[in-house]
């Protein structure tokens, strides 16, 4: 008879784990027994998908995790880089999908505690917040409500333990109608002396449960996140965590002081899995075991089993392996942060985990079956594309309605280009964020330079506040930048919008009728004998349409958008973290897009030079309608990515600066081709598409085509022109061709300086095909700067040695009460819309949806 046969659990019973029968049966074997309930669900939240990527593993080998940067690569709870000078960034991304779905305020919120968890629990101080957030349809009441709900919980958590929200994106599809995206990155500066590991070491040492009290709240929360949402999801909400950002600040203070004791052997975040996770991978990686005894933890209800110990994931808890004898030292510390801390286990030579509960034996498993030799899916890949992306390929421009200098028709209704910048201004994905960054603080701590909205990868000063060993000198003292704040004096503030959005910044002067940041004073060497400020920019950057229509090219523009993003404010991109949202991997279709993402992105890192350090998979995306048929998202790699500022005082924002700036367009040769720069071999198109763009989407409602694909040398040269622009002075305005093609891209920076701009394309209106190709069309490779008239001759004998050919002076930055116009080769007029219109436009698109339903 067959071990289901035998089991003492129905079916139904181990299916409710998310354990299949087939791992069931391997159970019983690895076990030499049935086992007992609670074990049953160790195994079942340890072998989803959310904690052992049973599915993904093989496929994120493939993953370039090494560099001269790398400290703490992937396996550890964040990646951690080498910033110079004694500076070390802790960084992550975590994804809280299916929570925000079925509770979007607690859902999100837990997702903001959980990632801040992660960067202190390696001993760094959290200086900051990003969120890459996707919903359905903003006109739809329920998107309304998840995207409230959502936006709240953010600002809620991020508000009140103290660490500034400085970016993010959001997008709105119907793709994501019924499973919302929540994604949220944290970066921290290291404060501890030595990296906090987590396996655990030494035999006889104790195991310490600090923090927060254990409750029933987030029951199974690892094993929901691994399976697709139903109607029946709302019946899940007790596996959602209920999340207290004032007792987690206390447990920052409390962790970073107990760190600096050293007393502190290895640490662990209770996040997904609770006890059973902490427990079995400390013991994992440090080749130990772990005896842990539930009758000794702090609990906020009676009357619990150890099935709910074991799979609880209440929040803001922490295990810890302790140098015997100094115990009491660090329960000291907690207690007077007001926290629980006991010591509820021991380590010990055995490589097991052994839960007692009531002076009995509850559970007892191997550590590495729970927590390393976890089963392993090795999925078939689909020979060719699946017969969506074959017909989607299959699309081209040839059959949209002929344009002409002026407009297009479409549905018998003639709508000219200014109307079609006017609706993509107006569409939620590309429209400004306002209504959502408005709630955070993205202030507190002082050390935010660029506002969000006001360039295209948010910077953070980096400043500790802990004894620094200068590379410069002998022993320990104290940072310069730790001696004062320095944020008003030193630092460059670049506005988003206008002062009346931003009262609380006195960072401006008047300049030619409009606000303009002010010149940075020298340091003198008291201030900071390294003569500079240092900073640290991110982004989170994802294109899911691209990864959609082709997986593997899709994944490789989402990276170097991410890289594009940084040099934009003059930022060397240094590291990856990603979080790799997907539909079911058990669909042929669901795992060519996995899998064909993972290659893209693989490939993009090395060329880039960016290794991943770790990050989040989140796979059963989908929602299942009411007829049984399941509905996956769109495949949406996140990628999160850090870059090193050397000085402050040397980066930019996307605004123009002054009227009279000239205006230039990298990466786009007179004729759009790039017949310079293309590697021979690949002869990469280059040339703005239609396939996969915005403009597709909003104005035609199609989702077809071929998405750009990147020229890797290319976008490595004009990356490195735009950052060694900024560098030098020369470059005073950045910012990167996205969504919406050159001319949102040049609305947008209008926009951002309330200053109007003169732009002169090359292209004749006889010899060009399709206007909107060339005004909305999207490629990679392509960023639009602003130089000062004083460096034209300076900076274009650099672009002529640098990019030959692939670049343009395309017009002028005008004064505020200007509009955008441009015009073709031969003047023919094809946009000129006022200042006002498209403020209105842009600025207003998500409070005008919210306010209609």
């Amino acid at each position: 008879m067959s071990p289901i046969s035998e089991s003492p659990f129905s079916p139904a019973q181990i299916a409710r784990e998310r354990l299949t029968p087939e791992e069931y049966e391997e159970i019983v074997q690895r076990l030499g027994r049935h086992p007992n309930k609670a074990e049953l669900g160790m195994f079942g939240v340890m072998w989803s998908e959310h904690c052992c990527y049973k599915n993904s593993r093989p496929l994120l080998k493939q993953f370039p995790t090494e560099g001269d940067r790398i400290l703490v690569g992937p396996g550890e709870n964040a990646g951690v880089v080498d910033l110079g000078d004694g500076l070390q960034l802790a960084f992550k991304i975590e994804s809280h999908n299916h929570p925000s779905a079925v509770e979007p305020f607690q859902g999100a919120a837990t997702g903001v505690g959980g990632i801040l968890r992660d960067i202190f629990t390696m001993g760094a101080r959290p200086i900051a917040l990003l969120n890459s957030l996707r919903f359905g349809n903003l006109d739809d009441a329920k998107t309304q409500r998840l995207f409230k709900g959502v936006v709240s919980g953010i600002s809620h958590y991020g508000n009140c333990i103290g660490v500034p929200t400085v970016g993010g994106e959001v997008y709105f599809d119907p793709a994501y109608s019924g499973n919302p995206l929540v994604n949220v990155m944290a970066l921290g500066l290291m404060e501890t002396q030595e990296i906090v590991k987590s396996g655990a070491s030494g035999i006889g040492n104790p195991v310490l449960y600090v923090g927060s009290t254990t409750g029933r709240d987030g029951m199974g929360g690892a094993s929901f996140a691994s399976a697709e949402l139903t109607d029946k999801s709302m019946d899940d909400r007790p596996a959602v965590q209920v999340g207290d950002p004032f007792l987690e600040k206390s447990l920052i203070e409390a962790c970073l002081e107990a760190f600096k004791t050293g007393a502190v052997v290895a640490a662990q975040d209770m996040g997904a899995a609770g006890i059973t996770c902490s427990t079995s991978e400390m013991a994992a990686k440090g080749g130990v075991g772990i005896e842990f005894d539930l009758d000794k933890v702090p609990v906020r209800e009676s009357g619990m089993i150890p099935y709910e110990y074991l799979l609880s994931e209440s929040q803001e808890r922490m295990l810890f392996v302790a140098q015997k004898g100094r115990e009491q030292e660090l329960i000291d510390i907690f207690h007077r942060w007001e926290l629980h801390a006991v010591v509820a286990g021991t380590v010990i030579e055995e490589p097991i985990v052994r839960i007692l509960f009531k002076g009995e034996i509850a559970a007892e498993i191997t550590a590495t079956a729970l927590a390393d030799n976890t089963p392993i899916y090795h999925r078939e890949l689909l020979t060719e594309p699946p017969e969506y992306a074959k017909k989607a390929w299959e699309w081209t421009a040839d059959s949209l309605p002929q344009s002409t200098v002026t407009g297009i028709e479409i549905n018998g209704n003639f709508q000219t280009w200014n109307q079609i910048l006017l609706t993509l201004l107006d569409t939620p994905t590309i429209a400004s964020k306002r209504w959502v960054y408005r709630q955070y603080d993205h202030q507190v701590q002082n050390n935010t330079v660029v506002l969000p909205g006001g360039a295209d990868a948010a910077v953070v000063r980096l400043r500790p506040l802990e004894p620094w060993q200068s590379s410069l000198g002998n022993g320990l003292e104290v940072h310069p930048l730790a001696k004062g704040d320095l944020q008003r004096e030193n630092a460059i503030s670049l506005a988003s919008e206008s002062k009346q959005e931003e009262e609380v910044i006195p960072l401006f002067t008047k300049a030619q009728g409009r606000e303009t940041p002010k010149l940075s004073p020298p340091l003198s060497k008291k201030e900071a004998p390294l003569g500079i400020i240092p900073g640290v920019a991110a982004t989170v950057d994802c294109n899911s349409r691209y990864v959609y229509l082709d997986p593997y090219e899709g994944a490789k523009a989402v990276v170097a958008e991410a890289a594009r993003n940084l040099s934009c404010v003059g930022a060397e991109p240094l590291a990856v973290t990603d979080n790799l949202n997907f539909g079911s991997p058990e669909k042929p279709i669901g795992y060519w897009q996995l899998a064909s993402a993972c290659r893209g992105i693989a490939e993009a890192c090395r060329e880039l030079g960016t290794p991943v350090t770790g990050g989040n998979v989140s796979l059963y995306n989908e929602t299942v309608d009411a007829e049984g048929k399941p509905q996956p998202i769109y495949p949406t790699p996140v990628i999160g990515m850090v870059g090193l500022i050397p000085d402050l005082k040397k980066i930019c924002g996307q605004a123009w600066l002054k009227k009279g700036d000239l205006i230039y367009v990298l990466g786009m040769g007179e004729s759009s081709q790039n017949s310079e720069l293309s590697s021979e071999s690949s002869k990469i198109e280059t040339s703005p598409t239609l396939g996969g763009s915005e403009y597709l989407a909003a104005i035609h409602g199609i989702v077809a085509g071929k998405p750009p694909r990147i020229d890797f040398e290319l976008e490595r040269k004009v990356q490195s022109v735009c950052r060694d622009g900024i560098r030098q002075g020369w470059v005073g305005s950045a910012h990167d061709c996205a969504e919406g093609g050159i001319a949102i891209a040049l609305a947008e920076c209008c926009i951002s300086a309330k200053m109007g701009a003169e732009i002169h394309l090359s292209f004749n209106s006889e010899k060009v095909g399709r206007w909107d190709e060339i005004l909305f069309g999207e490629m990679g490779n392509c960023i639009v700067v602003s130089v000062a008239p004083k460096n034209q001759e300076i900076w274009e004998a650099y672009l002529q040695e640098h990019l030959t050919k692939m670049w343009q002076k395309i017009g002028l930055v005008c004064c505020a009460e200007s509009p955008l116009r441009v015009v073709s080769g031969d003047n023919q007029a094809l946009i000129e819309v006022a200042m006002g219109d498209m403020g209105d436009r842009f600025y207003n698109a998500i409070e005008r949806r919210i306010a209609s339903v």
